[in-house]
């Protein structure tokens, strides 16, 4: 081994460095297996395609809600891995217990304001108009059946 090379400063380059090539080592496998992972589970986060003439709500759902929620709004196995267990928008049931404005609210602002920190919100995402024509959108899901 090379004696060590004293800076200015009066330290070495290589001893500064020396106890931090492990973590640093292991910091590059654990990010480098972070990518592989995701990246593996990329297909399972895959949306359906909207159809063509497909409208702007269909679309949006389709880009936004369908990974947890569903094409369909009958839920998704996906969002289950991760331990979510997203509402079931094709219960025309338990949608009509829900008014369009607690909809709205719950795709602006989230589902943390009534415990459910699963729902992400989308306010900063989506103007009121987009979110109107997704609470429309789901309202047509829920009577599909």
């Amino acid at each position: 081994m090379l004696p060590c090379r004293q800076l200015s400063s009066g330290s070495c380059p290589r001893c500064i460095l020396a106890p931090m090539r492990r973590p640093l080592l292991a910091l590059a496998v654990v990010l480098t297996a972070i990518g592989a992972f995701t990246g593996g589970l990329a297909w399972l986060l895959d949306t359906p395609r909207p159809p063509a003439g497909a409208s702007r709500a269909e679309r949006l759902y389709l880009g936004l809600c369908a990974t947890c929620h569903g094409p369909d709004g009958r839920g998704s196995w996906r969002a289950a891995l991760f331990l979510v267990r997203p509402g079931r928008l094709n219960d025309a049931a338990t949608l009509d217990r829900r008014s369009d404005q607690y909809l709205f609210d719950i795709i602006k602002y989230g589902g943390a304001p009534i415990g459910r920190p699963g729902m992400p919100a989308f306010g900063s995402t989506l103007t009121d108009d987009e979110i109107a024509e997704l609470v429309a959108y789901v309202r047509a899901l829920s009577r599909a059946r």
